[in-house]
C-alpha cells in the first residue's frame, strides 16, 4: 500500500506539468522509429510509426574537405537525399535527421566556418519551404562523446546558428543528454546552458538494463531498480527548471530479441536477450508510460535486425525485414490510439497493475482505457466504471490480423483479468 502511494505521488509533478500549457501528444505524433538512410523501407514501417529518425552520416556529405559543400541533393558518396527523404515523406512519415559527426572530430578544416555553412545549406535545401522540404528537425550529434564539452559546444553553436540563419522554420534538437556530467555516449545537459535560443528539443537515450557487461540483460520498463523512467523524469524536471516549454524526446529505447544463442566462445558468450513476446509487451507499455510522462516523441531502436545474439543487434521490429511480434503489437497500438492522447492515471501500482485513460481529439469518440500488469501473467482487477460502459475490449496481438476480443460484463464495476500484455477498453457514457 505504501509503495503504491509513493508511486502515485511521484507522478504529481508530471500531472501538474501536463495540466499547464502543453497538452500530451497525440499518439500519431508520439510514435517514432530509428531508421538508417538507404536501408529503411518506408512502406514496410509506415504502419508502426509516424515519425522516422535517420542516422545521417555527415562524413558522407563532407568526406575529405569540410569546407566544400556537396552538390545537393546528393551526398558526396552519391546517395540522393532527395530520393531517401522524399520516399519517406511520400509514405506519410515525418522526418528528424540526426547529424552524426563523431568521427569528424579531427577532420574539420575550420569547425566554426564549416559547421555553420553545412547547417545553413542543409536547412535551406531540405527544411520547410526548401527545394526538397522533407525534414522538420535536425539533431546536432547522436552520441558525440569523442568531443569534449568545449569542442562540442563550438560545433553545436556554429551549426545551430547556420540552421537558424538558413531556415528559421527548422527545429533543432540536442544530442543525447543526461542530467549530470558528460560521458562517452552523452553530454551532460548543463553543456547547453546559454544556448537556450539555439535548440528547440532535448533528447535522451534510455535502455532498461538490469545487468551491464558482459550480460547486458534488460528488464521491464516499470522496474524501479533501473534508471529507465526515473532518468527520463530527471530530464523533464531539469527542463521544467531550466528550459521551460521545450519538448523532451526519447530518441532511443528498445529491447534485443533474437532466435539465436550467443557463441559460447565469443565476446558475447554471456549476453542475455529478451523474448519476442517481452520485446512486444515492453515496447508498447513504454509508449503508454511515456505518454503519461509528457514525452513528446519516442523512437524505437531499431527498425530491422539480422538476428544476431549480441547487444543492440537484435532490436529490430523486423528480423531480416520480416515483422516480429513487436511490429504487430505496435501497429495495433498506433492504429487504435492514433488520434488519442493521455488523459489521466486511473490506477498505477506495481502490485495491482496500471490503468491509463486516453481521450480522442475528435468529439463524440469513445474514451480508451489501457490496462496491464508489469510482472504478472494473470491478475484479477476490479475497476469502477465511473458512469461508462465498455463497448469493446482487445488484447495486444503478437501476430498479424485482428486483435483478440475480450468479453467484459458491464456494471458499476467490471472484473478484468490483466497480464503483461496490455488490454485496450473502448468506453462510452451510459445513455
Amino acid at each position: 500500500m505504501i509503495r503504491s502511494l509513493f508511486l502515485a505521488l511521484a507522478w504529481l509533478p508530471c500531472a501538474v506539468s501536463l495540466a499547464g500549457e502543453v497538452a500530451p501528444p497525440l499518439f500519431r505524433d508520439l510514435v517514432g522509429i530509428n531508421g538508417h538512410t538507404v536501408a529503411f523501407k518506408p512502406e514496410l514501417y509506415a504502419p508502426v510509426c509516424r515519425v522516422v529518425r535517420d542516422y545521417h552520416p555527415v562524413n558522407w556529405d563532407l568526406p575529405d574537405d569540410t569546407s566544400k559543400l556537396p552538390d545537393w541533393p546528393f551526398a558526396r558518396n552519391k546517395v540522393s537525399w532527395e530520393q531517401v527523404y522524399g520516399s519517406w515523406h511520400k509514405a506519410g512519415l515525418r522526418i528528424s535527421v540526426c547529424f552524426q559527426f563523431d568521427e569528424m572530430k579531427d577532420k574539420w578544416k575550420d569547425p566554426v566556418k564549416d559547421a555553420f555553412a553545412y547547417g545553413k545549406s542543409f536547412a535551406q535545401n531540405f527544411g520547410p519551404g526548401g527545394k526538397w522540404p522533407f525534414v522538420e528537425w535536425i539533431e546536432l550529434g547522436n552520441e558525440p562523446g569523442l568531443y569534449d564539452d568545449a569542442k562540442y559546444r563550438v560545433v553545436f553553436e556554429a551549426m545551430a546558428r547556420g540552421i537558424r540563419e538558413g531556415n528559421p522554420q527548422m527545429k533543432i534538437a540536442t544530442c543525447n543528454v543526461e542530467v549530470g556530467p558528460s560521458d562517452r555516449y552523452w553530454k551532460g545537459v548543463d553543456c547547453f546552458k546559454g544556448f537556450e535560443g539555439l535548440y528547440d528539443v532535448l533528447h535522451t537515450h534510455r535502455y532498461a538494463i538490469a545487468e551491464q557487461w558482459p550480460v547486458w540483460r534488460r528488464t521491464y520498463p516499470e522496474d524501479p531498480k533501473v534508471p529507465f523512467l526515473s532518468s527520463i523524469q530527471k530530464l523533464i524536471d531539469w527542463r521544467d527548471a531550466n528550459a521551460v516549454g521545450k519538448p523532451v524526446w526519447v530518441t532511443e529505447f528498445g529491447w534485443d530479441s533474437s532466435t539465436k544463442k550467443p557463441d559460447p566462445k565469443g565476446e558475447w558468450a554471456k549476453w542475455v536477450g529478451s523474448t519476442d513476446e517481452q520485446q512486444a509487451q515492453w515496447l508498447v507499455r513504454s509508449f503508454l508510460l511515456f505518454s503519461g510522462m509528457g514525452v513528446e516523441k519516442a523512437f524505437v531502436y531499431f527498425f530491422n535486425d539480422k538476428d544476431e545474439a549480441k547487444l543492440h543487434a537484435a532490436s529490430g521490429l523486423t528480423r531480416n525485414y520480416e515483422p516480429k511480434p513487436s511490429y504487430h503489437a505496435i501497429a495495433w497500438m498506433l492504429k487504435s490510439l492514433s488520434d488519442y492522447r493521455f488523459s489521466k492515471v486511473i490506477q498505477q501500482s506495481l502490485e495491482e497493475g496500471y490503468v491509463y485513460e486516453f481521450i480522442s481529439e475528435k468529439a463524440g469518440e469513445p474514451i480508451i482505457w489501457a490496462a496491464w500488469h508489469p510482472t504478472k501473467s494473470a491478475h484479477e482487477l476490479k475497476l469502477e466504471t465511473k458512469g461508462l460502459t465498455v463497448q469493446k475490449a482487445e488484447v495486444m496481438p503478437l501476430v498479424k490480423g485482428e486483435a483478440e476480443s475480450l468479453k467484459v460484463e458491464n456494471g458499476p464495476t467490471i472484473n478484468l483479468s490483466i497480464s503483461e500484455k496490455p488490454i485496450l477498453l473502448w468506453m462510452m457514457p451510459k445513455k
